[in-house]
């Protein structure tokens, strides 16, 4: 399809931060270098309607604009400058306006939520969000762990970054984009934000880049497809750094139950071993291999162990694939942006699917306790124990409210994975937070061996004597 053979296309530029001591964003002169770009450019369709906002006011006033922009039917581009908020109350991301102040962010900032859910409505793979924000610090914490959600099939570029000291950030991304554009270069999106990225860094900043639409269901994953809570990600564990650690996670707490192998029949963190000679698929562990309820080894007969067929990407680097990974299939992005460190970005990519799946399924489906246990590999890998923890917890918790049965392979290892984490766990205040709802887990689901909820509570007596 040529660009003259295009639908007409729409850029809404806003621009928005509070006045006064609130402001952590130049937002507003990242205008008028866009408004300098050819409407072309902004929206890559041969005609154009660009839409500006400067710094409104009123969030419904935002609101009518986004949802005219989001009903036409052409390639719609949002630019978004200024700064997130928490508003602490309902724990929702809000996009500051003139008029925000802490006080008042639930009604003069704009819902971000208000915004994806306009952007859901349109065709998927029409829809492009470049921001260049600054998230307050609650803000900006909650985003390293759920990331930037934008909604099903939408284009995601940016920048976010942490409060500046004693300044006034400058939006260096979009400014950098329109700069790119002006000097006559036309670089497809994904090579323009790395050049944006080069050229935009600071300090603590986070880059995002999701530009896919994913199907409603990746075909092999879900319900009824034989995979389980294993979020399907897999990467060699490095060497051991000691006896009862390995990269990423520290020994139990001194004091503390130690939750071994041994004695639960959990696979403790090791290399992945040669593949065996009968070529026999072996059952693959999350990202680095995180102790799984009933992971098999190389040597253990296929049907003496319960388990499922990996994926390819879970199977030993000597083990010819089973079949090429799917094109459309989100994990090795997921992945990949995990091991560079990108954690926000990762976290944007699984609010995307999950989202997606929540609507398509119901919020107690399969297809979407399979992102919660994702979000929980995430924050293992990101070493953020206690919210792994909790997000294990909580996708055990959704598979029993779903039906399914506490002696299930699922379940169990869903509060095994929960277990293994809260051992991780070195602060005691954090622990012993965790340890009421982990050991009523434990109670319902005691595992495959004896001995895992008592050393729950042994542990969890020994956190209260810590804080006597």
């Amino acid at each position: 399809m040529t660009e003259g053979d295009m639908e007409a296309g729409t850029a809404l530029l806003l621009a928005a931060a509070p006045a006064g001591k609130g402001c952590l964003i130049d937002a507003a002169s990242a205008l008028p270098p866009l408004a300098a770009v050819a409407p072309s450019a902004l929206t890559g369709t041969a005609a154009a309607t660009v839409i500006e906002l400067a710094d409104p006011a009123a969030p419904q006033t935002v609101l009518t604009r986004i949802r005219a922009a989001a009903a036409t039917n052409g390639p719609l581009s949002l630019y978004i400058t200024g700064q997130l908020h928490l508003d602490h109350k309902q724990r929702l991301m809000h996009l500051a306006l003139a008029r925000t102040t802490p006080k008042t962010l639930r009604y003069t900032g704009l819902p971000w939520h208000w915004l994806t859910s306009e952007l859901k409505l349109r065709r998927p793979g029409t829809t492009t969000v470049v921001v260049d924000l600054v998230a307050d610090a609650d803000a900006w914490q909650l985003l390293g762990v759920e990331g930037l959600a934008v909604g099903y099939g939408t284009r995601l570029y940016g920048r976010v970054q942490p409060p500046p000291r004693r300044t006034v950030a400058a939006p260096a991304y979009v400014t950098a984009w329109a700069a790119i554009w002006r000097s006559g270069a036309r670089p497809p999106l994904a090579h323009l934000h790395e050049q944006a990225a080069a050229r935009a860094a600071v300090e603590g900043a986070v880059f995002l880049a999701v530009d896919a639409s994913p199907p409603a269901v990746v075909p092999g994953y879900g319900a009824g497809s034989g995979h389980s809570a294993a979020p399907g990600f897999h990467e060699p564990a490095p060497a051991s750094p000691g006896p009862a650690t390995h990269a990423g996670e520290s020994a139990p707490a001194p004091g503390a139950a130690a939750f071994r192998a041994e004695d639960y029949e959990i696979e403790s963190p090791a290399p992945v071993p040669p593949a065996p000679t009968t070529g026999t698929p072996r059952t693959g562990t999350p990202l680095d291999g995180a102790p799984v309820a009933g992971t098999r080894t190389a040597e253990a007969p296929a049907d003496e162990q319960p388990g499922h067929e990996p994926r390819p990407y879970e199977q030993s680097p000597h083990e010819p694939p089973a079949h090429e990974p799917r094109p459309d299939d989100p994990h090795p992005a997921i992945l990949a942006a995990a091991r560079a460190g990108r954690y926000t970005e990762a976290a944007s990519i699984v609010a995307l699917w999950e989202s997606e799946a929540i609507r398509l399924h119901g919020p107690g489906s399969t297809e979407a306790v399979h992102w919660l246990e994702v979000r929980a590999d995430l924050a293992r890998l990101a070493r953020d124990p206690a919210r792994s923890c909790a997000w294990w917890m909580a996708a055990a918790e959704a598979r029993l409210a779903a039906g399914q049965r506490p002696e299930d392979d699922d379940v169990v290892a869903a509060v095994d994975r929960a277990h293994h984490q809260w051992e991780q766990l070195r602060e005691p205040a954090a622990a012993g937070s965790l340890a009421p709802a982990l050991t009523e887990l434990r109670r319902q689901v005691p595992g495959h061996r004896e001995g895992a909820l008592r050393a729950v509570q042994r542990r969890a007596e020994s956190l209260r004597g810590d804080t006597v």
